[in-house]
């Protein structure tokens, strides 16, 4: 990126619409702001105040306007930075991009201006990263968590850690300076607990990362069971709408269909598969694979039983479910057509001996998916799978991840090292690799390849 160009873009979204925004930041951004947008009875203008005006190409009006400006460094990107507010239309947007371009701005890259506030020092790369994850945020608790690495908790939170640890790298390098003195500036000891005590950190952010990742992509349920068991039904019901098809006929939902809701705040991805029997039909055989796979990979399986079945068909159900199952995975036994039976005739048939096989009440429910029977209770046992305020904070990005990981391995090193007296120089290696991979979350650490990678995930114009 070459940072002495002046950069022009549409940070509204495409399409018509009332009003849109164009962009400018650069060295030249306000002589090309002045140069196209004509104020009406205004002579001097000040920086962060709205004129209005209009936008003319060779004399000849293309819009009625309103448009600022605002002086580096006080600026999104820090540099001189400029915005029209013009009619939304595409062709009005095209052609005053256009106009920017002929008086020497350049179209910019996607996440440029963001790109520039980071090279600037306006934000981090754990705060630029939340931008994109704030436009992109589809439920509550993913705007949260966005909110929150945008104002900068996460950002001090690893920061404090790498500090800890360059404090300490200060005195291992010092003793290196004087290794043939035969003197010890570091308390061993101390920095035992130091490096016990950042690992057990980096330990609860990478724990965060399923939940993070979870809560933003959206939590996986699957609903699963037998054909003709009501999980068509249910994902209606659960959506308000006739999404799935329906039929009396066992088989009628071959391949997985997937749709989102928001729960308490929380985004969950619900999964209808198809029916759990053996088969000989190839086409059905393969919905039932698909079925298997998307278990394997749910954070929680909505098991769809039918109330006519008998008690021992259900609970053979329930144990062939657990067993594909890990421990990590939360099972909800869902009974369904109870409409069909009193409350006195599901406890007689199904009461204690099946609770007994759960081993965990919670886990059942008695609902009709026809008739909306404890479809509330279920969606209150579906908002206890958000884990999101067991942490402090949250880790939602991948690249985090990978960089925490790395720190944590270095960290055990160090407590290895420590414990078999390791030389001091492979301690310091250690050390700093540590703070290298904490300092490459923040973007204290960075190369142009992981910025490419980064911003260019960002729409145009932001």
């Amino acid at each position: 990126m070459n940072k002495l160009t002046t950069i022009c873009a549409t940070a509204t979204a495409p399409g018509t619409g009332a009003i849109a925004i164009i962009r400018i930041s650069g060295p030249e951004a306000i002589q090309i702001f002045n140069k196209v947008f004509w104020l009406k009875k205004v002579t001097k203008t000040k920086s962060r105040q709205m004129y209005i005006g209009s936008i003319e190409e060779n004399g000849l009006m293309l819009d009625e306007a309103m448009g600022c400006y605002f002086t580096g460094p006080n600026s999104y990107t820090g540099e001189d930075m400029a915005e029209i507010y013009c009619h939304g239309s595409p062709y009005i947007r095209n052609r005053i991009i256009q106009l920017l371009i002929n008086n020497g701005a350049r179209p910019a890259e996607p996440g440029e201006f963001t790109q520039r506030a980071f090279l600037n020092g306006k934000i981090d790369l754990i705060q630029a990263e939340s931008v994109a994850a704030l436009i992109a945020a589809s439920s509550e608790q993913s705007h949260r968590i966005a909110i929150q690495q945008l104002k900068g908790g996460t950002s001090e939170k690893i920061r404090n850690l790498r500090k800890q640890l360059i404090e300490f790298s200060a005195l291992i390098e010092l003793e290196l300076d004087f290794s043939q003195e035969d003197v010890e500036f570091a308390d061993r000891q101390q920095l035992k607990i130091l490096a016990s005590n950042i690992n057990n950190e980096i330990g609860k952010l990478l724990d965060s990362f399923t939940s993070g990742n979870s809560i933003v992509n959206g939590i996986p349920v699957v609903i699963a069971g037998k054909p003709n068991a009501g999980k068509s039904t249910l994902l209606n019901t659960l959506l308000q709408d006739e999404r799935a098809l329906v039929s009396e006929t066992p088989g009628t939902t071959r391949d997985s269909i997937e749709e989102t809701i928001t729960v308490g705040g929380c985004l969950f991805r619900f999964i209808d598969t198809a029916g759990l029997r053996h088969s000989a039909d190839s086409l059905e055989k393969m919905g039932i694979e698909r079925t298997l796979q998307s278990i394997a990979k749910a954070s929680v399986v909505l098991l769809v039983t039918d109330a006519e079945d008998c008690l021992a068909e259900t609970a053979k159900a329930v144990r062939d479910m657990k067993e594909r199952m890990t421990d990590s995975q939360t099972l909800i036994v869902l009974v369904n057509k109870t409409d069909k039976y009193t409350d006195d005739q599901i406890k007689t048939k199904f009461g204690e001996v099946l609770i007994d096989s759960l081993h965990n009440k919670d886990s059942l429910l008695f609902i009709s998916a026809k008739t909306g029977t404890n479809i509330d209770c279920l969606l209150n046992k579906l908002q206890e799978q958000i884990e999101i305020n067991n942490y402090d904070t949250i880790i939602t990005s991948a690249r985090h991840y990978d960089c925490l990981h790395h720190a944590a391995a270095s960290t055990e090193r160090i407590l290895q090292g420590l414990e078999n007296n390791t030389a001091t120089d492979l301690i310091a290696q250690d050390i700093r690799e540590a703070g290298y991979h904490l300092g490459s979350i923040t973007g204290e650490i960075t190369n142009e390849e992981v910025l490419g990678e980064i911003f260019s995930k960002f729409c145009i114009g932001k």
